[in-house]
């Protein structure tokens, strides 16, 4: 019934917010009499701000068309080479006419960035997408709103994610490809990898985990402790409402967006209250470039999207109820997640050192989990002064975090060893 109301709040808003657009205009379009009056300034901008608190938020454009390489600006195309129900994996082919550049091309690393399944799209990551394009082959998963998968393509669970994200590695390339999970896909990511290297099959040239829950019990921030402090019942019976009947996925059983918006907003009220006030005097002032700045990022917050029930109660019980991965007791469709069986590779973590999301140590654990791997191949970055959005995106993302991936990929860019030729029987829990 919640989201019912939630989508005729959202009618009766629409024409309010364009009314408050088309106003706004009225008292700052030169042309117009209106916008010669002494208070025009202030009018303009508090509808202009209506508008943008009022109005619906669709799923952003990467609007990547270009990146330089080599000093060279190159084109760029965003391509989708496999389409699921629930997920688009998309590449990002880049098209140069200059030879040298385009044999330095080739020549770069496959990176296949797993963006997260956590509310807000997988254009949020534009900026890891944009920098690492500079220097490397991307593909990138884009998860689909749930609210737009028909009920007819089926249930989605954490298992279900888990197996997407085998199939994109082994498109890419396993043995071939580097693969940076961010935020909430390093737990399904490992666990992808770790069944992979289980069956005997080859796995990538290095894992790269940035802030992500891998041991939530380690420095639990305010969302792991909703998470944890709260029974699976509390999120089934407060958390999980149906589509309503005018998207494609009517009637399936979703985490709706705006449930998860409010969550994030309610985390720093003063900082977004605060934000919203400086947008306010950034118009009446003028200061165009401020305002552009403060409109990017929150077309990008506001647009969030709907997960399906299956799927994060799932992650509420595996990852941050039982810690299934640190216990050793997790098991996708009967075979146990060891992610000590991982042999070959390398593992990168990365953390930033204000992290309200994600705390200290928890992406840090997955050293403790890949045994396997030689030590040499193990290193960990902590980003000074970097919350959580910083370790992806911004200035310390591309002056700090960035260069630390790069060089890591570079050092570990060799062939690892070849999968037998024959798969391994699944290991299973001893009973």
């Amino acid at each position: 019934m919640l989201y019912q109301l939630y989508e005729t709040q959202r009618a009766l808003l629409s024409p309010f917010a364009e009314f408050a657009s088309a106003s706004a205009k009225l008292y700052s379009h030169p042309l117009s009499p209106f916008a010669h009056t002494l208070m025009s300034p202030r009018v303009s901008a508090g509808l202009d701000l209506v508008h943008r608190l009022a109005k619906d938020y669709e799923k952003p454009e990467f609007g990547i068309t270009g990146v330089e390489v080599d000093g060279s600006e190159v084109a760029v195309q965003e391509l989708a080479p496999l389409i699921k129900p629930f997920c688009r994996l998309l590449r990002f082919k880049r098209y140069t006419d200059n030879v040298a550049v385009l044999e330095k091309m080739k020549a770069q690393p496959t990176v296949l960035v797993v963006a997260p399944l956590s509310g807000h799209h997988s254009t949020l990551l534009r900026e890891t997408v944009r920098q690492l394009l500079k220097e490397h082959k991307v593909y990138i998963t884009d998860w689909t709103d749930a609210r737009m998968v028909p009920l007819e393509s089926g249930p989605f669970h954490l298992d279900d994610y888990i197996e997407y994200v085998q199939e994109f590695i082994r498109h890419v390339g396993a043995g071939d490809c580097h693969v940076i999970s961010v935020c909430q896909p390093t737990v399904p990511t490992l666990a992808a990898i770790s069944l992979m290297a289980s069956n005997g099959e080859a796995t990538p040239r290095s894992m790269t985990m940035m802030g992500g829950p891998i041991d939530a019990r380690k420095s639990p921030t305010a969302v792991n402790n909703l998470a944890m402090n709260r029974s699976f019942g509390w999120f089934e019976a407060n958390v999980i409402y149906r589509v309503p009947t005018n998207y494609p996925g009517a009637g399936r059983a979703v985490y709706p967006g705006f449930l998860q918006h409010t969550g994030f907003v309610a985390m720093n009220p003063d900082r977004h209250l605060s934000s919203h006030y400086d947008y306010f005097l950034d118009l009446v002032r003028g200061d165009d470039d401020s305002a552009d700045e403060h409109r990017r990022f929150y077309d990008e917050y506001n647009a969030v999207l709907d997960l399906p029930a299956e799927y994060y109660l799932d992650t509420i019980k595996t990852v941050f109820q039982d810690f299934a991965l640190v216990n050793g007791t997790w098991e996708v469709k009967g075979q146990l997640v060891r992610p000590q069986d991982i042999k070959t590779g390398a593992v990168l973590t990365v953390e930033g050192e204000l992290d309200d999301i994600s705390g200290a140590g928890q992406t840090h654990a997955a050293h403790e989990l890949c045994t396997g791997i030689p030590a040499s191949k193990h290193r960990h970055y902590d980003a000074i002064g970097a919350g959580h959005y910083g370790i992806f995106s911004g200035r310390r993302w591309r002056e700090n975090v960035y260069p630390q991936v790069r060089d890591f990929i570079r050092q570990h860019d060799t062939p690892a060893a070849k999968a037998p030729s024959k798969r391994a029987a699944p290991r299973k829990r001893a009973k």
